[in-house]
Protein backbone atom coordinates (compact mmCIF):
# COMPACT_ATOMS: atom_id res chain seq x y z
CA UNK A 1 0.00 0.00 0.00
CA UNK A 2 0.89 3.57 -0.73
CA UNK A 3 0.67 6.81 1.58
CA UNK A 4 -0.27 9.95 0.68
CA UNK A 5 -0.84 13.71 2.29
CA UNK A 6 -3.42 16.09 0.80
CA UNK A 7 -2.21 19.75 1.21
CA UNK A 8 -2.45 22.97 -0.62
CA UNK A 9 -0.46 25.69 1.11
CA UNK A 10 1.77 27.48 -0.88
CA UNK A 11 4.49 28.65 1.51
CA UNK A 12 4.55 25.10 3.49
CA UNK A 13 6.57 23.38 0.82
CA UNK A 14 8.91 22.13 3.48
CA UNK A 15 5.97 19.74 4.89
CA UNK A 16 5.94 18.06 1.71
CA UNK A 17 9.42 17.58 1.38
CA UNK A 18 9.32 15.91 5.05
CA UNK A 19 6.61 14.23 4.55
CA UNK A 20 9.02 12.47 1.29
CA UNK A 21 11.63 11.76 4.11
CA UNK A 22 9.07 10.19 6.11
CA UNK A 23 8.35 7.62 3.38
CA UNK A 24 5.09 8.75 1.93
CA UNK A 25 5.09 8.53 -1.59
CA UNK A 26 2.29 10.42 -3.13
CA UNK A 27 1.04 14.15 -2.11
CA UNK A 28 -2.25 15.42 -3.72
CA UNK A 29 -3.17 18.92 -3.83
CA UNK A 30 -6.62 20.72 -3.52
CA UNK A 31 -8.50 22.70 -5.99
CA UNK A 32 -10.34 25.18 -3.74
CA UNK A 33 -10.22 28.62 -4.59
CA UNK A 34 -12.29 30.43 -2.31
CA UNK A 35 -9.94 28.40 1.25
CA UNK A 36 -6.22 27.20 -0.56
CA UNK A 37 -3.36 28.19 -2.64
CA UNK A 38 -3.36 28.05 -6.24
CA UNK A 39 -2.82 24.29 -6.79
CA UNK A 40 -0.77 25.06 -9.98
CA UNK A 41 1.63 27.34 -8.05
CA UNK A 42 1.82 24.54 -5.15
CA UNK A 43 2.21 21.55 -7.46
CA UNK A 44 5.25 24.13 -9.34
CA UNK A 45 7.23 24.75 -5.68
CA UNK A 46 6.87 20.99 -5.11
CA UNK A 47 8.19 19.76 -8.08
CA UNK A 48 11.59 21.51 -7.44
CA UNK A 49 11.70 20.34 -4.05
CA UNK A 50 11.04 17.28 -4.46
CA UNK A 51 12.81 13.84 -5.39
CA UNK A 52 10.99 10.58 -6.06
CA UNK A 53 7.60 11.87 -4.48
CA UNK A 54 4.37 11.39 -7.08
CA UNK A 55 2.45 14.93 -7.38
CA UNK A 56 -0.75 15.77 -8.44
CA UNK A 57 -4.24 17.39 -7.84
CA UNK A 58 -6.78 16.08 -4.98
CA UNK A 59 -9.11 17.27 -6.86
CA UNK A 60 -9.33 19.78 -9.84
CA UNK A 61 -13.12 21.07 -10.12
CA UNK A 62 -14.34 21.16 -13.90
CA UNK A 63 -16.52 24.06 -13.03
CA UNK A 64 -13.31 26.26 -12.03
CA UNK A 65 -11.89 26.08 -15.50
CA UNK A 66 -11.85 24.53 -19.19
CA UNK A 67 -10.88 20.81 -20.12
CA UNK A 68 -7.76 22.22 -22.11
CA UNK A 69 -6.71 24.45 -19.46
CA UNK A 70 -6.75 21.90 -16.73
CA UNK A 71 -4.92 19.46 -19.01
CA UNK A 72 -2.16 22.10 -19.62
CA UNK A 73 -1.78 22.60 -15.78
CA UNK A 74 -1.04 18.94 -15.28
CA UNK A 75 1.36 18.98 -18.54
CA UNK A 76 3.33 21.82 -17.42
CA UNK A 77 3.94 20.14 -13.97
CA UNK A 78 4.80 16.91 -15.89
CA UNK A 79 7.80 18.97 -17.64
CA UNK A 80 9.07 20.35 -14.04
CA UNK A 81 8.66 16.20 -12.67
CA UNK A 82 8.25 13.71 -15.38
CA UNK A 83 7.09 11.00 -15.01
CA UNK A 84 5.69 11.98 -11.42
CA UNK A 85 2.01 13.59 -11.88
CA UNK A 86 -0.93 12.35 -11.90
CA UNK A 87 -4.08 14.19 -12.06
CA UNK A 88 -7.98 13.78 -10.49
CA UNK A 89 -10.94 15.11 -11.30
CA UNK A 90 -13.92 15.50 -9.22
CA UNK A 91 -17.47 17.11 -9.26
CA UNK A 92 -16.63 20.32 -6.71
CA UNK A 93 -17.98 19.45 -3.56
CA UNK A 94 -16.49 22.16 -1.42
CA UNK A 95 -15.20 24.48 -4.22
CA UNK A 96 -18.54 24.97 -6.11
CA UNK A 97 -20.21 24.92 -2.54
CA UNK A 98 -18.15 27.41 -1.40
CA UNK A 99 -19.28 29.52 -4.51
CA UNK A 100 -22.84 28.91 -3.57
CA UNK A 101 -23.65 26.39 -6.81
CA UNK A 102 -23.80 22.60 -6.68
CA UNK A 103 -21.27 20.16 -8.28
CA UNK A 104 -21.01 19.21 -12.06
CA UNK A 105 -24.09 17.02 -13.36
CA UNK A 106 -22.18 13.68 -13.96
CA UNK A 107 -23.39 13.95 -18.16
CA UNK A 108 -20.52 17.19 -18.54
CA UNK A 109 -18.55 15.67 -15.95
CA UNK A 110 -17.95 12.80 -18.41
CA UNK A 111 -17.48 14.72 -21.26
CA UNK A 112 -14.87 16.97 -19.53
CA UNK A 113 -12.94 13.73 -18.19
CA UNK A 114 -13.09 12.47 -22.24
CA UNK A 115 -11.13 15.53 -23.16
CA UNK A 116 -8.68 16.15 -20.47
CA UNK A 117 -8.07 12.15 -21.02
CA UNK A 118 -7.36 12.29 -24.91
CA UNK A 119 -5.72 15.81 -24.54
CA UNK A 120 -2.93 14.13 -21.84
CA UNK A 121 -2.60 11.31 -24.18
CA UNK A 122 -1.31 13.34 -27.20
CA UNK A 123 -4.86 13.13 -28.91
CA UNK A 124 -6.66 15.64 -31.41
CA UNK A 125 -10.22 15.89 -30.01
CA UNK A 126 -13.61 17.04 -30.28
CA UNK A 127 -14.35 19.61 -28.24
CA UNK A 128 -17.41 22.17 -27.59
CA UNK A 129 -16.88 25.78 -26.14
CA UNK A 130 -19.94 28.48 -26.29
CA UNK A 131 -21.78 26.02 -28.56
CA UNK A 132 -18.88 25.56 -31.30
CA UNK A 133 -17.19 22.16 -31.88
CA UNK A 134 -13.98 22.16 -33.41
CA UNK A 135 -11.46 19.98 -33.19
CA UNK A 136 -7.95 20.48 -30.78
CA UNK A 137 -5.08 19.32 -29.47
CA UNK A 138 -1.18 20.73 -27.81
CA UNK A 139 0.66 21.91 -30.56
CA UNK A 140 4.24 22.63 -30.66
CA UNK A 141 5.28 20.29 -28.30
CA UNK A 142 8.71 19.85 -29.99
CA UNK A 143 9.57 22.76 -27.69
CA UNK A 144 8.85 21.52 -24.74
CA UNK A 145 6.30 23.63 -22.64
CA UNK A 146 4.57 20.77 -21.63
CA UNK A 147 5.21 16.90 -21.56
CA UNK A 148 3.39 14.62 -22.89
CA UNK A 149 5.82 11.99 -23.32
CA UNK A 150 5.57 10.74 -19.57
CA UNK A 151 2.20 9.13 -18.87
CA UNK A 152 0.12 10.91 -16.72
CA UNK A 153 -2.71 8.75 -14.35
CA UNK A 154 -6.21 10.12 -14.30
CA UNK A 155 -8.18 9.50 -11.14
CA UNK A 156 -11.74 10.04 -11.06
CA UNK A 157 -13.04 11.48 -7.53
CA UNK A 158 -16.09 9.64 -6.76
CA UNK A 159 -18.28 8.47 -3.93
CA UNK A 160 -21.16 7.45 -5.76
CA UNK A 161 -22.05 4.74 -7.80
CA UNK A 162 -22.61 6.37 -11.02
CA UNK A 163 -19.42 8.93 -10.42
CA UNK A 164 -17.61 5.13 -9.18
CA UNK A 165 -18.66 3.60 -12.76
CA UNK A 166 -17.14 6.52 -14.35
CA UNK A 167 -13.58 6.25 -13.12
CA UNK A 168 -13.79 2.62 -14.80
CA UNK A 169 -14.85 3.47 -17.81
CA UNK A 170 -12.54 6.26 -18.65
CA UNK A 171 -9.63 6.83 -15.55
CA UNK A 172 -6.73 4.94 -14.55
CA UNK A 173 -7.87 5.03 -11.02
CA UNK A 174 -10.47 5.85 -8.61
CA UNK A 175 -9.90 8.53 -5.51
CA UNK A 176 -12.79 8.66 -2.43
CA UNK A 177 -13.17 8.96 1.08
CA UNK A 178 -13.72 5.90 3.78
CA UNK A 179 -15.99 5.55 4.82
CA UNK A 180 -18.27 7.96 2.83
CA UNK A 181 -17.28 6.47 -0.33
CA UNK A 182 -18.68 3.06 0.27
CA UNK A 183 -16.29 -0.20 0.97
CA UNK A 184 -13.63 -0.88 -1.27
CA UNK A 185 -15.21 -4.07 -2.82
CA UNK A 186 -18.46 -1.56 -3.58
CA UNK A 187 -16.18 1.25 -5.20
CA UNK A 188 -14.42 -1.98 -7.04
CA UNK A 189 -17.81 -3.40 -8.25
CA UNK A 190 -18.86 -0.24 -9.43
CA UNK A 191 -16.02 0.84 -11.42
CA UNK A 192 -15.90 -2.81 -13.19
CA UNK A 193 -19.24 -2.07 -13.77
CA UNK A 194 -18.30 1.56 -15.40
CA UNK A 195 -15.57 -0.42 -17.57
CA UNK A 196 -17.64 -3.62 -18.52
CA UNK A 197 -20.31 -0.91 -20.10
CA UNK A 198 -17.63 0.18 -22.75
CA UNK A 199 -16.11 -3.57 -23.38
CA UNK A 200 -13.13 -2.47 -21.08
CA UNK A 201 -11.61 -4.79 -18.65
CA UNK A 202 -9.85 -3.48 -15.24
CA UNK A 203 -6.43 -4.67 -14.57
CA UNK A 204 -4.06 -4.92 -11.59
CA UNK A 205 -2.81 -0.98 -12.33
CA UNK A 206 -6.17 0.20 -11.74
CA UNK A 207 -5.78 1.81 -8.31
CA UNK A 208 -8.23 2.88 -5.62
CA UNK A 209 -7.04 5.19 -3.33
CA UNK A 210 -9.33 6.92 0.20
CA UNK A 211 -8.32 9.61 2.05
CA UNK A 212 -9.10 8.98 5.27
CA UNK A 213 -9.00 10.29 9.17
CA UNK A 214 -7.20 8.06 11.42
CA UNK A 215 -7.46 8.12 15.13
CA UNK A 216 -4.32 6.91 16.67
CA UNK A 217 -5.46 5.64 20.14
CA UNK A 218 -3.44 5.95 23.20
CA UNK A 219 -3.68 3.24 26.17
CA UNK A 220 -6.97 3.93 27.83
CA UNK A 221 -7.38 6.97 25.74
CA UNK A 222 -11.12 8.67 25.34
CA UNK A 223 -11.96 9.56 21.82
CA UNK A 224 -13.17 12.57 23.22
CA UNK A 225 -9.71 13.26 24.52
CA UNK A 226 -8.17 16.93 23.88
CA UNK A 227 -5.64 15.29 21.58
CA UNK A 228 -8.14 13.50 19.51
CA UNK A 229 -10.28 16.21 18.80
CA UNK A 230 -7.27 18.24 17.88
CA UNK A 231 -5.79 16.17 15.61
CA UNK A 232 -9.38 14.42 13.90
CA UNK A 233 -12.13 17.23 14.82
CA UNK A 234 -11.49 18.97 11.06
CA UNK A 235 -11.94 16.37 9.15
CA UNK A 236 -14.99 14.84 11.43
CA UNK A 237 -16.78 18.17 11.18
CA UNK A 238 -15.56 18.62 7.57
CA UNK A 239 -17.67 14.67 6.93
CA UNK A 240 -20.67 16.77 8.74
CA UNK A 241 -20.67 19.58 6.37
CA UNK A 242 -21.28 17.17 3.08
CA UNK A 243 -23.75 15.56 4.93
CA UNK A 244 -25.80 19.33 5.48
CA UNK A 245 -24.70 20.55 1.76
CA UNK A 246 -26.35 17.00 0.49
CA UNK A 247 -29.62 17.96 2.29
CA UNK A 248 -29.69 21.42 1.54
CA UNK A 249 -29.63 20.46 -1.83
CA UNK A 250 -31.63 16.53 -1.73
CA UNK A 251 -33.09 17.12 1.77
CA UNK A 252 -31.33 13.40 1.82
CA UNK A 253 -31.80 12.59 5.73
CA UNK A 254 -28.49 12.52 8.09
CA UNK A 255 -27.53 8.84 8.57
CA UNK A 256 -27.76 7.79 12.17
CA UNK A 257 -24.67 8.67 13.68
CA UNK A 258 -25.50 12.67 12.99
CA UNK A 259 -29.02 12.28 14.02
CA UNK A 260 -28.15 13.14 17.96
CA UNK A 261 -26.98 16.32 17.05
CA UNK A 262 -28.00 17.43 13.71
CA UNK A 263 -30.82 19.58 14.62
CA UNK A 264 -28.44 21.50 16.86
CA UNK A 265 -26.08 21.96 14.16
CA UNK A 266 -28.58 23.30 11.66
CA UNK A 267 -29.96 25.57 14.46
CA UNK A 268 -25.91 27.17 14.19
CA UNK A 269 -26.04 27.09 10.83
CA UNK A 270 -28.83 28.63 10.06
CA UNK A 271 -27.85 31.69 12.61
CA UNK A 272 -25.77 33.08 9.50
CA UNK A 273 -28.40 35.14 6.72
CA UNK A 274 -29.45 32.28 3.66
CA UNK A 275 -26.80 34.18 1.51
CA UNK A 276 -23.50 34.13 3.06
CA UNK A 277 -24.91 30.02 4.46
CA UNK A 278 -22.60 28.63 2.81
CA UNK A 279 -19.56 30.69 3.95
CA UNK A 280 -20.40 29.28 7.41
CA UNK A 281 -20.45 26.09 6.53
CA UNK A 282 -17.50 25.41 4.79
CA UNK A 283 -15.48 27.78 7.05
CA UNK A 284 -13.19 25.47 9.09
CA UNK A 285 -13.09 22.42 6.21
CA UNK A 286 -10.66 20.40 7.23
CA UNK A 287 -8.05 23.21 8.50
CA UNK A 288 -8.70 23.58 12.13
CA UNK A 289 -11.46 22.70 14.86
CA UNK A 290 -14.05 25.89 14.72
CA UNK A 291 -14.28 25.86 19.02
CA UNK A 292 -18.12 26.84 18.02
CA UNK A 293 -18.50 23.29 15.94
CA UNK A 294 -16.27 21.35 18.17
CA UNK A 295 -19.13 20.85 20.84
CA UNK A 296 -20.75 19.04 17.48
CA UNK A 297 -18.25 16.25 18.10
CA UNK A 298 -19.24 13.06 19.09
CA UNK A 299 -18.04 9.19 19.69
CA UNK A 300 -20.39 8.35 17.46
CA UNK A 301 -19.53 10.98 14.65
CA UNK A 302 -15.74 9.74 14.92
CA UNK A 303 -16.18 6.21 15.05
CA UNK A 304 -18.59 6.50 11.67
CA UNK A 305 -16.15 8.91 9.97
CA UNK A 306 -12.86 7.88 10.96
CA UNK A 307 -10.65 4.28 11.20
CA UNK A 308 -9.73 4.34 14.85
CA UNK A 309 -7.89 1.93 16.89
CA UNK A 310 -4.06 1.12 18.66
CA UNK A 311 -1.28 1.02 16.40
CA UNK A 312 -1.62 -2.78 16.02
CA UNK A 313 -5.40 -2.54 15.50
CA UNK A 314 -5.04 -0.03 12.42
CA UNK A 315 -2.22 -1.94 11.07
CA UNK A 316 -5.00 -4.79 10.91
CA UNK A 317 -7.52 -2.64 9.67
CA UNK A 318 -4.94 -1.42 6.66
CA UNK A 319 -4.11 -4.77 5.73
CA UNK A 320 -7.49 -6.11 5.18
CA UNK A 321 -8.34 -2.87 3.41
CA UNK A 322 -5.09 -3.66 1.59
CA UNK A 323 -6.42 -7.30 0.78
CA UNK A 324 -10.01 -5.92 -0.75
CA UNK A 325 -8.07 -3.71 -2.84
CA UNK A 326 -7.38 -0.80 -2.04
CA UNK A 327 -3.53 0.58 -3.13
CA UNK A 328 -3.33 4.17 -1.37
CA UNK A 329 -4.18 5.59 1.91
CA UNK A 330 -3.77 9.59 2.02
CA UNK A 331 -4.12 11.79 5.37
CA UNK A 332 -5.79 15.77 5.26
CA UNK A 333 -4.74 17.01 9.38
CA UNK A 334 -5.00 20.02 10.46
CA UNK A 335 -2.88 22.88 9.58
CA UNK A 336 -1.51 22.98 13.38
CA UNK A 337 -1.28 19.48 13.94
CA UNK A 338 0.07 18.25 10.47
CA UNK A 339 3.59 17.54 11.18
CA UNK A 340 2.66 15.37 14.37
CA UNK A 341 0.21 13.34 12.71
CA UNK A 342 2.33 12.67 9.54
CA UNK A 343 5.52 11.76 11.84
CA UNK A 344 3.30 9.80 14.63
CA UNK A 345 1.67 7.29 11.65
CA UNK A 346 4.73 7.04 10.27
CA UNK A 347 6.44 5.64 13.46
CA UNK A 348 3.78 4.20 14.49
CA UNK A 349 1.97 2.31 11.67
CA UNK A 350 3.77 2.83 7.96
CA UNK A 351 7.17 0.91 9.88
CA UNK A 352 4.67 -2.03 10.81
CA UNK A 353 3.41 -2.63 7.25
Amino acid sequence: MDFGIVTAKVDEIGYITHAENLGYSYCWVTDSQMIRSNCWAVLALAAQQTRTMRLGTGVNVPGLRLAPVTANGIATINRLAPGRCFISLGTGHTAMRMLGQKPMPLKPFREYIRVVRALLNGEEVDYTLNGATHRIRFQMREHHFIDLDHPVRLYVAAFGPKAQALAGELGDGLVSGLPRGGTVPSMLANARSGAARVGRTLGADFQVAAMVTLVLLQPGEALTSERIIAESGAAVITGLHYLVARYLETGADPPDYAKPIWKGYMDWLNEAPPEVRHQRLHNSHYSFVDPEEARFITPDLIKATCLTGTPEELVDQLHALEQQGLKQIMLYPPLNRQYRVIEDFAERVMSRL
